[in-house]
């Protein structure tokens, strides 16, 4: 049997390590904390997040209405599939869990469906707890007929914190 050259295998391993370092750890209070099945963590086998930290992700647009707001809002912030790339998640569903303790269980799949965004802005203000921030996952939906259905309403996490991955 002829010997076979594994040179590829290389770069493919120096990759996974570079992956397996921790994430940096954050510098002011953490607004977002993601646990569970996540390979990339920063403390106590959790992956915290101050908002520079989250600023570093891309930054996108979107406008669409709400079910508990006026007219249609522009709102700004990161993907969630782009976030949990960067921790490493592995699951079926993300447990949400609010300031309000507000829970919920989004399929992981909404993410890779739908530009589902983590605003931290609405209309150009920065959004607090008293406006359902500092974190609003908000879906597009304006864009897709089926994400107008009560299901996904109640996916809309204001006040986002923690995020468990199962």
């Amino acid at each position: 049997m002829p010997r076979r050259c594994l040179c590829w295998l290389v770069p493919l391993l120096l990759t996974g390590l570079a992956l397996a370092e921790p994430l940096p750890a954050p510098e002011e209070r953490a607004l977002l904390k993601v646990t569970g099945n996540i390979r990339h963590t920063n403390r106590s086998e959790a992956a915290h997040f101050d908002r520079d930290m989250l600023e570093t992700l891309p930054r996108h647009e979107l406008e669409t209405s709400t079910s508990v707001t006026d007219g249609v809002n522009h709102f700004e912030g990161f993907l969630m599939r782009d976030l949990l790339e960067w921790v490493g998640a592995e699951g079926e569903t993300a447990a949400a869990l609010a300031l309000n303790d507000y829970l919920i269980e989004i399929p992981l799949e909404d993410f890779q469906d739908y530009d589902v965004l983590v605003a931290d802005t609405m209309d150009g203000e920065a959004l607090t707890p008293r406006d359902k921030g500092p974190l609003w996952i908000v879906y597009p939906r304006d864009g897709h007929r089926e994400l107008q259905d009560i299901r996904y309403d109640y996916r809309w996490v204001w006040q986002l914190y923690q995020l468990e991955i199962q």
